[in-house]
């Protein structure tokens, strides 16, 4: 029995470890003040594509590794949907600051 406590009392420390975020403060602001005009600019389309993008790539990897989490599916359409969104938006009111962002994060279309 010892052994057994001794093995889930490691699962559970390694679990703590790999809980790192991938998403800190200062790698939004980062995002934003590179997209959008400022880094307190969070409501710019740019800036809103571009952490969308910058997500949409963290839960590709993380799918490819666990392919059977299914909440990070459902969690990458929703996103892959409102970046659509965005970006149609972009497209309907002004064309060059979608070509921009487009060819700026490398984004197909």
């Amino acid at each position: 029995k010892s052994r057994i406590f001794a093995a889930r009392l490691e699962q559970q420390i390694h679990r703590k470890k790999k809980k790192i975020m991938y998403l800190t403060a200062e790698k939004k602001s980062e995002i934003f003040s590179q997209y959008g005009k400022n880094a307190a600019d969070t409501g710019s389309a740019e800036g809103q594509i571009a952490l969308f993008t910058y997500r949409i790539k963290h839960l590709t990897e993380q799918t490819k590794v666990h392919h059977k989490d299914v909440a990070a599916k459902r969690a990458l359409v929703g996103l892959v949907g409102k970046r659509r969104k965005l970006l149609d938006y972009l497209k309907r009111t002004d064309i060059e600051r979608y070509r921009n962002i487009i060819k700026e994060l490398g984004i197909r279309k």
